[in-house]
Formats: structure tokens, C-alpha cells, sequence
């Protein structure tokens, strides 16, 4: 037998980051979690969490973690067609929904649809972010139920729905380019122009010059990992980056932005996986991330670019 209020408390250890914030939330003791959570790492002889500040799952602990989640979306699931079975049992609580993105698509529509989708449905839901090339690999460690990502092949064990293509556009400040390119978008002046770079897993700066020059470029760069920094960043004259059209747009149309080369609109397609045992339980998440989407992303056939390059 599954001892599942031992399971629990693995879970909200790992969910909360403290035994005392875990016995809070399951109305215990702190003791009592202790001894549940001692006692299934004896049974299973392993350690499931690594005591810290925070506290943190060890990798058979994370897969209980994921194995409690899909249970608290199915009970609810039959909760909802049998409340009166909630008469017979203790609840397995609030469900939290663990999911990666990349930080633009967040800054951009993905909140939407997960506000949409808390709203409609009561759960909660924890957000990794990471690059999009990355994330799938969220999906691959089982940390995470779906995600938004780059890859169009199906992660194993998940389905694949094309989301669309969040365009992007190279911007800056008036007052940036007449600093540094006062005789136009020279790769000598690149050179020298400060950009604005996410992580150093965001090839995005360096694909867009690529294709410029069709060559790589040297360029000195600020690193800020935050899509609304990009944005402020820009409009201050910090450096140049790759904004998405969706954020840039109404300051472009203002003239706080321009574009370093007009109309040259880089592309990103983007996909929606999601574990094949969650699908139907989370449909509703689906559906506002398609629909979300769908409003924001650009919804076409033909991609002019799909990588930000290596």
C-alpha cells in the first residue's frame, strides 16, 4: 500500500520549502511531518529530501512529488463528478500545477492563460522559466506537467500542439543609435554597441547579427534576465536587444524605440507539450494556453526564422 499522507508531506516539504511551513499547510505538527517523511525514506531506503534552507527534493523524491500532483488532479477530477466521496476520505488538497515557459512568452501572453486557467479551475500553478531550447527538458526530468518550448518533436510520454511564432524586432533608443551608429549599422560599429542579453543561454542577440552580416560578430553586452528589463533597458538607452513585437510595439509607435534595421523581423515558433497522463485533467489549462496563443502569436504556415542560433 501507498502511504500517501507520507507522500503528502514529502510533497509540501518540498512545495513550501520547510518541515514547519509543510505541518502549517497539513494542520500537524512539525514533528509528525518529520516522522512521515523519515519514515518513507527508511521503507524506500533513500533519501527523498535534502534538508536546507530551502528544502529540496532529491530525484526520487521529485518523482513522488510529480506522482502526488497527477493523483490531486485526478481526485479532483472525480471529486467533481462524486463530491460525496469527499465524505469518505481525506483530500489530497489544493492541486499545484508545475509548469516551464520561457520568460517572453510569460512577459507577453502565457500569463494570460494561466490566470484564466487558476481562475476557472481553483489550482494553483508554479512556473520554471528557462530558455525555450531548454525547457523541454523540464518535461524530460518529469519536474514539470507542460510546457512552452522550441521543440517540435514530442518529448517521450508527451503530445505536441503548435502554439504560433512570437516575432521579434532589434531595437533601441534614439539617442543610443545616434551614439553609437552615426554612420549607420556598420559591423565596426557593432562591435562597439552594448546589447542586452538574457542568459548565456539567449542566442537570440547573436542570430539577428548573423543574419545582418552573415557572420558572426563580437559585441559587448549587458546581462539582464528579465523580459520587462529588456524593455527598460532599451528605452533608456542602456543598449540594444531583441524585444517582442507585442512589448515594443506601442513605443515604437510613440518613437521612445526604433528598429537597428527595419521590417527585419526575427521569428521564434513555439510549442505547446504536455504529459500524456495530465492531458485530459488539465484540458482546461490547455485550452487557455491555445487560446492565449493564438491572440498574440503569430499564426502562419511559412516561418522566416526558427532558431536563435547556436
Amino acid at each position: 500500500m501507498i502511504d500517501y499522507a507520507a507522500l503528502r508531506a514529502v510533497a509540501e516539504v518540498v512545495r513550501t520549502g520547510s518541515f514547519e511551513q509543510a505541518a502549517v499547510a497539513l494542520h500537524v505538527t512539525p514533528s509528525a511531518v518529520s516522522q512521515r517523511v523519515r519514515r518513507l525514506e527508511e521503507r524506500l531506503g533513500t533519501v527523498l529530501i535534502e534538508r536546507g534552507a530551502p528544502c529540496t527534493a532529491t530525484e526520487t523524491g521529485l518523482a513522488l512529488c510529480r506522482h502526488m500532483d497527477r493523483v490531486g488532479l485526478l481526485e479532483q477530477a472525480l471529486m467533481e463528478q462524486l463530491p460525496q466521496l469527499a465524505l469518505f476520505g481525506e483530500s489530497v488538497g489544493q492541486v499545484t500545477v508545475n509548469l516551464a515557459t520561457n520568460a517572453d512568452s510569460l512577459g507577453t501572453w502565457f500569463l494570460e492563460a494561466i490566470a484564466t486557467f487558476a481562475r476557472t479551475t481553483g489550482h494553483l500553478v508554479n512556473v520554471a522559466i528557462d530558455d525555450e531550447d531548454h525547457t523541454a527538458d523540464w518535461l524530460r526530468r518529469g519536474q514539470v506537467l507542460a510546457a512552452v518550448t522550441a521543440l517540435e518533436q514530442p518529448v517521450q510520454g508527451c503530445r505536441v500542439t503548435p502554439l504560433g511564432s512570437l516575432d521579434y524586432v532589434a531595437t533601441a533608443s534614439p539617442d543610443f543609435v545616434a551614439r553609437h551608429f552615426p554612420h549607420g549599422l556598420t559591423e565596426e560599429a557593432f562591435r562597439h554597441a552594448p546589447a542586452l542579453t538574457f542568459s548565456q543561454k539567449d542566442r537570440l542577440q547573436k542570430a539577428w547579427v548573423r543574419d545582418i552580416f552573415g557572420h558572426d560578430v563580437s559585441f559587448p553586452t549587458h546581462w539582464l534576465p528579465s523580459t520587462q528589463g529588456f524593455l527598460e533597458g532599451s528605452l533608456a538607452g542602456m543598449g540594444w536587444a531583441l524585444n517582442p513585437v507585442p512589448l515594443a510595439r506601442p513605443h515604437l509607435e510613440r518613437g521612445n524605440l526604433v528598429e537597428l534595421v527595419p521590417g527585419q523581423i526575427l521569428q521564434r515558433r513555439l510549442f505547446w507539450q504536455i504529459n500524456r497522463l495530465a492531458a485530459e485533467p488539465l484540458r482546461e489549462l490547455s485550452r487557455a494556453v491555445l487560446s492565449a496563443a493564438r491572440r498574440v502569436l503569430r499564426q502562419q504556415s511559412v516561418i522566416i526564422r526558427q532558431t536563435r542560433g547556436a
